[in-house]
């Protein structure tokens, strides 16, 4: 037999100047792509009021974002940071209980056998091939009989349901809590709900945090249902008062349209640096045994 050398093994998983360099451009490719809305708009906010679409739209070219912060809270008596608010309550709250129900669901799925599981968690995979812009029009037929139109549970009650969020529960629940630790829990005599509560959803918390920035950025995203059922401005999220704003051209300038924009993609953007690292582990979660 004619063995192999170390080193002749590691030179063929070592990866070539030219594979690396063809991955990196792969990679900066569609990251710059997605980045340059981004970086226009930040831009284009901190130039001086009214210059938003004049000049380099790729480099700063004066800076105003203080007046502009300024001009913002004045327009109508400050409503934007109304939306704000609401946007951040409906994310949230949405968020936080819809979490809390994949979890509960998806840790139901994986550890607990019953009738009717499989074709349970097949109905919830085909609901996250649903897409959700289907559902506006029947939730708004519904909403409309009950009479919660223009009533904030008309956003937080479709907000706390996610298949999507129950499918990575279930996942990350069948990967990282051991049946062994179940088990353990039941000799020493703890409920159901105790196991669950102090123990598996601690060992599920970087998919907990990754299934919560999915659904706060899902929510804080949504337009089509808050603009069919919110008629009062003062309920509505941002994103529907800066679609609002910018179809009234005459009313409200453009410019604190661009402004309004990059205030609200900040909680996303905080909201993701905050967790990145518990996101990041779920992610991996039950890669590695």
């Amino acid at each position: 037999m004619t063995a192999i050398s170390p080193r002749g093994i590691r030179s063929r998983r070592d990866t070539s100047p030219l594979s690396r360099t063809v991955v990196m451009v792969l990679l900066a490719v569609p990251t710059v792509y997605f980045l340059f809305p981004l970086w226009w708009l930040l831009v284009a906010a901190t130039k001086p009021f009214g210059e938003q679409f004049s000049g380099s739209g790729l480099w700063f070219d004066g800076f105003g974002l203080f007046d502009n912060l300024a001009r913002l809270t004045a327009q109508n008596d400050g409503i934007f940071w109304q939306w704000m608010l609401n946007s951040l309550l409906y994310c949230g709250v949405g968020a936080a209980i819809g979490t809390v129900l994949s979890a509960m669901g998806g840790y139901a799925l994986a550890k607990y056998d019953f009738p009717g599981r499989g074709a349970a968690f097949g109905v919830i995979l085909a609901a996250v091939l649903v897409p959700k812009i289907l559902f506006t029009l029947p939730l708004y037929l519904m909403f409309s009989g009950v009479h919660l139109i223009n009533n904030p549970l008309a956003v937080l009650l479709p907000s706390i349901v996610s298949p999507f969020g129950v499918y990575l529960a279930r996942v990350f629940a069948a990967q990282s809590v051991p049946d062994e630790v179940i088990e353990a829990g039941r000799l020493d005599g703890a409920s159901e709900f105790r196991i669950f509560r102090a123990i598996s959803t601690k060992m599920m918390l970087p998919a907990l945090v990754t299934i919560f920035l999915f659904q706060f950025v899902d929510i804080w995203n949504n337009y089509l249902l808050p603009a069919m059922v919110l008629g009062d401005d003062h309920m509505q999220p941002v994103t529907v008062g800066l679609v609002g704003w910018n179809a009234s051209h005459v009313a409200v300038p453009p410019s604190l349209v661009v402004i309004g924009s990059l205030v609200s993609v900040v909680p996303l953007i905080v909201a993701f640096l905050a967790l990145q690292r518990f996101w990041r582990a779920g992610m991996t979660a039950g890669a590695v045994k």
